[in-house]
C-alpha cells in the first residue's frame, strides 16, 4: 500500500507508549503530527510538536484541533490502569471521548478518525459475538464501553472512523505489564505455570503502528465504521516468547512451578492489595490473565495492512536493545 506525505495528523496521548512510537514513525514518514497529551513527551528526541492538554477541557481542546485543522486524528488519550475505584475516575475515556467527537462534528478539514478502545470491554477469555456484544468486569472496560457506545452513537458522517481494540502490545517505550514481562525474563524471575502451554494475540509495537496507519490511508469502504484488533497475525505461546528472549540473552532455562504455587502466591497478593500494596508481583486476577487463552480474528485488518514489517524475532531485538538504553 502506498501512503501519502505531508498529511496533518493529531495524536491524542501521543506521549504514551504506543503514542510515542506513533508519533516517531508518522513523523518520519513526512506527516504534520501533533502530540495533544497530559504528559511530556516520553520520547525527549520526538520529532512531533507537543501541545499541553486535557482532553476533559473542552474550550481549551476545541481550540488547539480548530486552530492546527488535522486531517486524521487517532484517539490514543485515555487512562488505562485498573486501579479506579469508581467509574469517574476513567472521566478521560468517557468525558474526552464525546469531547473529540464534538470537536471532530465540527472539523471541517477533518477526513477520518481512529478511536482506541481496549479489549476489555469484555470479560478476559470471552469472545464477544458481534461488536456491540459487552460485559465488562471493570471500571476501566466500563469507561471503553462507554466510550465506544458515544462513538458509535455521536460521530457524525462527514468523516470516516473506526474503533481499535488494543491487545497485548509490547515495545520500545513500554511500561507495566509487559516491560515488567520483560524484566522478569532478563532477570531469571519469570515463572511459567507447569504444564500449561498459553496461546495469545500479541502485537509487536512496530506493527501496531503500522496498522494504524493503513487504517488511515486505506479506502473509505475497508475501515468506515468497524472494529478491528490491534495485533501481529499469529498468536504467540507464552513460555515460547519468554524462550525466544532468554534465548538471545543466553539466560538460564525458564522456570515451571505447579499452578497451586502460583494460585498461593496469587492469593498474597490479593490480601497486600487489600492492604493498598499498589502493585503485587501475582493477582489472582493477574493469573487468569496469564492463564487464559487469548486469540483474537484480525483478518480483516490483515486484508487491509497486508504483510507486517517486523517478525517477532526483529521485534524482541529491538526491544531488548531499547531496554539496554532504557534500564
Amino acid at each position: 500500500m502506498t501512503f501519502p506525505n505531508c498529511s496533518k495528523i493529531i495524536i491524542t496521548g501521543g506521549s504514551g507508549f504506543i503514542g510515542t512510537n506513533a508519533c516517531n514513525h508518522l513523523s518520519s514518514a513526512g506527516h504534520d503530527v501533533l502530540n495533544l497529551d497530559i504528559s511530556q513527551p516520553r520520547d525527549p528526541k520526538s520529532k512531533s510538536e507537543f501541545s499541553l492538554v486535557d482532553i476533559c477541557n473542552y474550550e481549551h481542546f476545541y481550540k488547539i484541533v480548530h486552530d492546527f485543522q488535522p486531517e486524521y486524528i487517532i484517539h490514543l488519550a485515555a487512562r488505562t490502569d485498573l486501579n479506579g475505584k469508581s467509574l469517574s475516575d476513567y472521566s478521560a475515556n468517557i468525558e474526552g471521548v464525546e469531547n473529540l467527537v464534538n470537536i471532530s462534528n465540527n472539523i471541517s478539514s477533518l477526513r477520518r478518525v481512529v478511536f482506541a478502545s481496549s479489549r476489555l470491554v469484555c470479560k478476559i477469555g470471552y469472545q464477544p459475538k458481534s461488536s456491540n456484544d459487552f460485559c465488562p468486569t471493570t471500571y476501566y472496560g466500563e469507561s471503553k464501553m462507554i466510550g465506544e457506545m458515544i462513538v458509535r452513537n455521536q460521530a457524525e458522517s462527514s468523516y470516516c472512523w473506526s474503533l481499535v481494540r488494543p491487545t497485548s502490545i509490547w515495545g520500545p517505550w513500554f511500561d507495566v505489564p509487559y516491560r515488567n514481562f520483560f524484566d522478569a525474563v532478563i532477570s531469571n524471575r519469570y515463572i511459567h505455570p507447569k504444564d500449561h502451554m498459553i496461546y495469545k494475540s500479541f502485537g509487536y509495537v512496530g506493527n501496531t503502528v503500522c496498522q494504524l496507519e493503513s487504517l488511515l490511508f486505506t479506502d473509505s469502504f475497508m475501515m468506515d465504521r468497524k472494529l478491528f484488533y490491534l495485533s501481529d497475525y499469529d498468536p504467540i505461546e507464552v513460555l515460547d516468547f519468554a524462550n525466544q528472549i532468554r534465548l538471545m540473552l543466553s539466560k538460564p532455562r525458564i522456570r515451571q512451578v505447579p499452578i497451586y504455587a502460583l494460585r498461593f502466591i496469587a492469593y498474597i497478593g490479593d490480601f497486600l492489595k487489600l492492604l493498598n500494596y499498589k502493585s503485587p508481583p501475582l493477582t489472582t486476577f493477574r493469573l487468569n490473565n496469564i492463564l487464559t487463552p487469548m486469540i483474537y480474528n484480525n483478518d480483516s485488518l490483515k486484508e487491509i495492512s497486508g504483510n507486517l514489517p517486523y517478525t517477532c524475532q526483529e521485534g524482541i531485538i529491538r526491544t531488548l536493545n531499547w531496554i539496554e538504553s532504557n534500564p
